[in-house]
């Protein structure tokens, strides 16, 4: 716990550790009130780093028995304190050191290291919590050969499993038994795992191209392990796509995924052996909906991919943690496109991106995708490392091509292969595979901030010639004021009046690179680009599929604007051109500017999108719904989120009240009952019918209530009941508190389904639901020591419920610091990312950022504030 504050990590600091370690022999005596760590380190002075006699060992919350050099016990000549065990005259040359600690698992509610939950022991120790299980070199850069021996009674804990291949296992005295396990491929102690207990599984076989065969293990708590089938499946479906994509085959005979209840993060890429929160792995179509199911064969296959971009190729240091996350998840993102609508899966990402992402660059806690200092690593599990990271390797592939960046990668997993590597690493591979050089493109590593990119048209009638004159600038951010050109991909098409492509050809052939519609590079603060043969009337349509992480202002009259959103080839630009529209809409409602013609604008291009045969029914869901409160606050200012989100449900009412017809129409075209399946055409269904439903729900009381508890009662998925009683809920239906009882009645003892109820009454716009969350947060079944829980209650209260998150006395905010503190001795990582939620108050009004602030200041004046609450509280207070 903090008494003083925690001195900053630097990036510039950075030095070779002094000692290697080769190996490590791990024996566990599993007990649950305590635990017997032995380990044995097999070490050597490392070559490249300066000559030390001491060695400085990581190790938290722990209790030293005994220390053995070369077999002789070490009586002085040592010492611990917060955090360290030094040792003092280390031998020259090769040595072995013998560690004996214990730990106590059943204490720990902070979840890292070794712990115990829900009769699980179970492991998380990325970043730093393997020094929380006993005293090691706790760095990415020292890589290990790992062999791991677990003892247990049998009984209690039948189930054995470690990273690598098992080696051995048997009985022993007393009721107990051993599992020995090997990983023969040298491994970062973050990447250690080790699971024990009562577990099920469900196993297949995978055979790779080369024709090895890999043993897929699943598992779960027994009663959950009907549910891990769609898991295993998605492993396979990745196993295949990696092999096809990126030549990489599984390098183990085995590979275990295990799904356990109580987890800080979303799932870990532990080598061989993958520990998931059960959210990621559970799912049948009674309990799951279509996000879930897509959600887990992303993150299946974000976590195998890891394989190489990340365990086989690991970091040199924390401060490059996007090389393996934000590559991981372009990988990741690429595989869903490909297993889905491609169009959709790159709306959904940029969704994310302007909603979040943005948001975290234009705030206090704003940082660039590799950070320069931090105080607690766990804090830099960012949307700016993960999603803006990945958006950065998809601009590399811009820029060199699809064969290019192959090759690329190729390189990089031939050259690096078994190291511990930095972003300056990938680039150059990216550069030496295609002989090219990316120039400053490596700022977007070092640089915070959102550019910007301005668009200005200049047409000459006389040469048929269109000048497109871009500027790029920056913000200063709380951490940068000054900002340098970056270099931007910008896609480009030309679009004529009837909607059809046009060739993009430039004065300089060269601008161009070999893309049908063409990507030109803005590598200077302002540039002109001369497109040539461009006939009159032609739209632009610029950033094509997001090519770059920007905010693009290119002025358009909303006829325009209408143009594209009804022909505009390109899918993302022709979805953004509506949300554009629909935006300028809204914001002169929330400014009390009437543009009624706007608003029929808008009715009427909704009307042609429904007459339109559009076929990918889940993209024709995207492009009728609105853009979120958030990302269109921060094109306002200092704002109002109440009155903002009043004036985006009165255009919606709007809508749904010109449209009542049609949107009755096709929601019973569409509504099946019996449609369980998933697959693209049984998803799109589902999603456009209750796109449809939920603007029926701006009409009250009918007919949309009849519609949305119907559905509700005769449905069997779990999206479409989940989408009706959100509706009834919402609209505070007579049925409303019925329904809830009924839905907790059938799901109380399927934690996951419960997660969903909590999460649908905390973000419900209600009066009265802060009082509501009060009393769930006393209900029997909610746990403030499960993540889940904590995420599912208030994540989704201060996410996705500005009305009651924002109220205009400051109690949501109040409610949300004293959370934070309970949390924070509990679980310092869960209270840290709840405390975020009030991070951003420089972006309201002046009263609400008296309150919000005021709310800060209450967690930032708490006794013995963790570290990462405090980083967190600190930097927001700036």
């Amino acid at each position: 716990m903090r008494h003083a504050t925690p001195k900053p990590i630097l990036l510039e600091d950075y030095k070779p550790p002094g000692y290697l370690v080769d190996s490590i022999d791990l024996l566990f005596d599993l007990g649950e009130e305590f635990t017997q760590v032995t380990s044995t380190l097999s070490i050597r002075a490392n070559p490249e780093a300066e000559p030390m006699s001491e060695m400085l060992l990581d190790g938290e919350d722990l209790e030293l028995l005994s220390l053995r050099l070369n077999g002789i016990p070490l009586t002085d000549g040592y010492v611990t304190g917060p955090g360290f065990l030094k040792i003092d005259g280390m031998p020259p040359g090769r040595f072995v050191l013998e560690i004996v600690t214990l730990i106590h698992p059943s204490a720990n509610t902070a979840l890292e290291g070794l712990y115990l939950s829900s009769g699980l022991f179970c492991t998380q120790c990325e970043a730093q919590g393997f020094r929380k299980i006993t005293y090691f070199p706790d760095r990415p850069d020292v890589m290990s050969v790992f062999t791991t021996t677990l003892i247990a009674p049998k009984n209690n804990y039948p189930v054995l499993l470690s990273n690598g291949n098992l080696q051995s296992s048997g009985d022993l005295l007393d009721g107990r038994h051993f599992a020995r396990w090997h990983d023969p491929f040298p491994k970062p102690c973050y990447l250690f795992a080790l699971v024990a207990g009562q577990l099920d599984c469900l196993e297949d076989r995978y055979q790779t191209g080369s024709g090895r065969e890999i043993r897929l293990q699943i598992f779960s708590e027994p009663q959950d392990i009907g549910k891990c089938g769609y898991a295993l499946e998605s492993l396979k479906h990745a196993m295949r796509w990696d092999e096809a994509q990126f030549g990489r085959e599984y390098d183990l005979d085995l590979y275990m995924i295990v799904a356990v209840s109580h987890f800080n993060m979303g799932a870990m890429e532990n080598k061989g052996l993958n520990i998931f929160n059960t959210k990621f792995v559970l799912a049948s179509p009674d309990t799951a909906t279509d996000s879930d199911y897509e959600h887990i064969e992303g993150v299946i296959g974000h976590e195998y991919f890891h394989n190489w971009t990340g365990n086989r190729i690991t970091l040199r240091d924390w401060f490059q943690l996007s090389l393996k996350e934000g590559l991981t998840v372009f990988r990741d993102q690429e595989f869903s496109a490909d297993r889905h609508s491609r169009a959709v899966k790159r709306i959904d990402e940029v969704n994310l991106l302007r909603n979040r992402q943005f948001l975290e660059d234009a705030g206090p806690l704003a940082h660039p995708v590799r950070p320069s200092s931090y105080i607690e690593i766990n804090n830099f599990y960012t949307l700016t490392v993960y999603e803006k990271g990945a958006e950065i390797v998809r601009m590399i592939r811009t820029l060199l091509g699809h064969q290019g960046f192959r090759k690329g990668m190729d390189l990089y997993f031939d050259r690096l292969d078994g190291r511990a590597v930095t972003c300056e690493d990938f680039l150059r591979c990216m550069e030496d595979a295609n002989q090219v050089s990316l120039g400053d493109f490596s700022r977007w590593y070092q640089q915070s901030g959102t550019p910007r990119v301005r668009v200005e048209e200049l047409y000459d009638h006389k040469t048929a010639t269109l000048t497109l004159r871009m500027m790029q600038s920056c913000d200063k951010t709380i951490d940068q004021d000054e900002k340098l050109p970056l270099v931007i991909p910008i896609e480009i098409g030309l679009v004529g009046p009837e909607g059809e492509e046009l060739p993009v050809r430039t004065a300089d052939s060269k601008a161009l690179s070999p893309y049908p519609s063409g990507v030109l590079t803005l590598s200077d603060a302002s540039a002109e680009f001369h497109l040539i043969g461009v006939p009159p009337d032609t739209t632009v349509s610029v950033l094509r599929n997001f090519s770059a992480p920007v905010r693009l202002e290119q002025p358009r009259s909303p006829k325009k604007l209408a143009f594209q959103f009804e022909n505009d080839p390109d899918p993302f630009n022709r979805w953004d051109a509506g949300q554009i529209l629909v935006m300028d809409a809204i914001k002169a409602i929330y400014s009390d500017d009437a543009k009624e013609d706007l608003r029929s604008l808008i009715i009427a291009a909704y009307q042609k999108l429904l007459a339109m045969n559009i076929e990918d029914h889940s993209y024709l869901a995207l492009l009728l719904q609105l853009p979120d409160v958030d990302y269109i606050g921060s094109f306002i200012g200092s704002y109002d989120p109440v009155r903002l989100t009043e004036a985006r449900e009165s255009l919606k009412m709007e809508i749904s009240s010109a449209m009542a017809d049609l949107w009755a129409q096709h929601y019973v075209a569409h509504h099946r009952e019996d449609y369980s399946r998933f697959d693209a055409k049984a998803i799109g269904e589902r999603r456009f019918k209750n796109t449809c439903l939920d603007y029926l729900g701006a009409l009250a009381p009918e007919p949309s209530d009849s519609y949305a508890l119907r559905q509700f009662q005769d449905s069997s998925t779990m999206t479409d009941r989940l989408a009706a009683l959100t509706l009834l809920v919402n609209r505070d239906h007579p049925e409303r508190e019925a329904c809830l009882h009924d839905f907790y009645e059938q799901w109380k003892n399927e934690d996951l389904v419960l997660c969903k109820w909590f999460s649908l009454q905390a973000a419900s716009p209600s009066y009265g639901t802060l009082e509501r969350i009060k009393s769930l947060m006393a209900h029997p079944r909610f746990d403030l020591r499960t993540p889940n829980h904590v995420r599912s209650l208030l994540g989704a209260f201060s996410q996705t419920n500005p009305v009651n998150f924002h109220r205009a006395d400051g109690l949501g905010y109040e409610f949300m610091a004293d959370c934070v503190i309970e949390l924070n001795p509990v679980n310092p990582q869960i209270a840290a990312r709840t405390l975020t939620s009030l991070t951003t108050w420089r972006r309201y009004n002046e009263s609400r950022q008296n309150l919000m602030r005021s709310a800060l200041e209450k967690v930032a004046r708490a006794p013995e504030l963790s570290p990462d609450v405090f980083e967190v509280a600190s930097k927001a207070l700036a």
